[in-house]
């Protein structure tokens, strides 16, 4: 039970951790700004969006400044490698939940089977003259199965969640990512102003 109980609190930790760093990025979002941003970048006004970003901590706008700072070598590939730190940070202990999805039932299988044969080497001593003993042996070790299917039950509920808002981030940047590249493409052609 301890090694389910430490299993327990790490898991708990993580989803706690987790829920409040997608409530920081929530309110970190800023739509009206990477809107205007977008806007400047079609009218090729580059400064005016370094200076609209400054202090800015939305993580779309950190991937198009990415784009936007390394516009005239690879606009693309700078914004794939902010884009990559950005959701590596949003998979940050994704793993551990994982892992307690998986060790948890084990750990509660294994206990359990520990605790039968321990019964069993009782039933061996003392014959059947007291099933009770035994019974109630088995009783006990099915808990820590019981437990560990509760904790990884528990555990893969918040686990989906957080992989979900990793993608619909995963998308969003990449959205935008794609506009930006479509303006600066346009701003290349003929007639268009590229600075």
């Amino acid at each position: 039970m301890y090694p389910l109980l430490f299993c327990s609190i790490v898991s708990l930790g993580v989803v706690i951790e987790r829920i409040f760093f997608w409530l920081r990025e929530g309110m970190r979002r800023n739509q009206p700004l990477v809107d205007e941003v977008l806007s400047l970048c079609e009218k090729g006004r580059w400064e005016d969006v370094k200076e609209k970003v400054a202090g800015s901590k939305d993580y779309v706008i950190r991937v198009l400044v990415a784009g936007i700072l390394h516009r005239r070598f690879s606009m693309a590939k700078a914004m794939e490698a902010a884009a990559t730190d950005e959701i590596k940070r949003m998979q940050r202990f994704m793993g551990i939940l994982d892992t307690m999805i998986t060790v948890a039932p084990l750990l509660g299988i294994f206990g359990t089977v520990l605790g039968i044969i321990t019964s069993f080497e009782l039933l061996g001593s003392s014959g059947i003259q007291h099933p009770e003993a035994v019974t109630s042996g088995i009783a006990q070790a099915l808990i820590t199965t019981a437990t560990g299917l509760g904790i990884a039950i528990l555990t893969v509920f918040p686990y989906n969640y957080f992989n979900s808002k990793v993608e619909v981030a995963a998308i969003t940047i990449e959205k935008y990512a794609t506009s930006l590249e479509i303006v600066y493409e346009k701003l290349s052609q003929p007639g268009g102003e590229k600075k």
